[in-house]
């Protein structure tokens, strides 16, 4: 039996990297997916693969940082496929500064983009969740949101927001069987690159000395959809290398 049958799943950033392992997983295990990304293109050939593993599919082209798109796209996705059961809020961008050199415009970009995605699409999914009595929203922050990284603090304190958010949230959720966690992956070989340099420097503190894959992630994103994750609460997954151990 799938995991996730007949389950609905709505994944941001699903074009490429995490969250397009992420989507594909839930089709293999049963679930309609909903795919969003500011990429439309490409958002589209991460649905034409779902709909090829025999599932529904729907490709929206959405800046998830901005409220008008959010309330359109989700609007979309309750009209045609119903009140989803799972979110995943994966959309991100990353970006290098020294603090002091920091344009304001990257800081507010990256918290725009990185925390108040997280914060416009789950308040879009929870009245439907609600009205259910069901859901699984989980969040993909990062392990600087514990370690904190010279040149990615505007990075580093966005991620941190979505786990304050994501413990919080559970509190107020939780007993319409809503359940809330966050996963905060090490460095992962996808298409979001950062400066050779840099990201040379962190390879080397990990302890398995190489970036994670994409399936390496994956499998942790399945557990936290699935019935049986109810009694994971406003908990934090560590898929990291080593980077951090907590």
């Amino acid at each position: 039996m799938p995991k996730l049958a007949n389950r609905i799943a709505i994944v941001t950033g699903a074009a490429s990297g995490i969250g397009k392992g992420i989507a594909l997983l839930y089709a293999d295990e049963g679930a309609d997916v909903a795919v969003i990304d500011r990429n439309g293109d490409r958002a589209a050939q991460t649905a034409a693969a779902i709909q090829a593993k025999g599932r529904r599919s729907l490709a929206l082209a959405a800046d998830v940082g901005d409220e008008a798109a959010v309330t359109h796209a989700f609007g979309r996705i309750l009209k045609e496929f119903g009140a989803p059961d799972i979110l995943v809020n994966n959309a991100g961008i990353a970006t290098v500064s020294l603090l002091e050199n920091m344009e304001t415009a990257m800081w507010d970009e990256m918290i725009r983009v990185n925390l108040k995605s997280v914060f416009l699409c789950t308040r879009a999914v929870l009245p439907a969740m609600r009205e259910k009595k069901y859901g699984r929203i989980i969040n993909i922050s990062s392990q600087l949101a514990h370690k904190g990284a010279g040149g990615m603090a505007h990075y580093a304190a966005a991620k941190a927001g979505i786990l304050g958010l994501t413990r919080s949230l559970s509190y107020e959720v939780a007993r319409h069987n809503i359940v809330v966690n966050a996963i905060c992956p090490g460095p992962i070989d996808t298409e979001m690159k950062l400066p050779p340099a840099w990201a040379s420097q962190k390879q080397s503190e990990l302890v398995v000395k190489r970036q994670g894959r994409v399936e390496e992630i994956t499998p942790t994103a399945l557990l936290l959809a699935c019935e049986d994750a109810g009694f994971y609460i406003g908990a934090t997954f560590n898929p990291n290398g080593g980077d951090i151990m907590v």
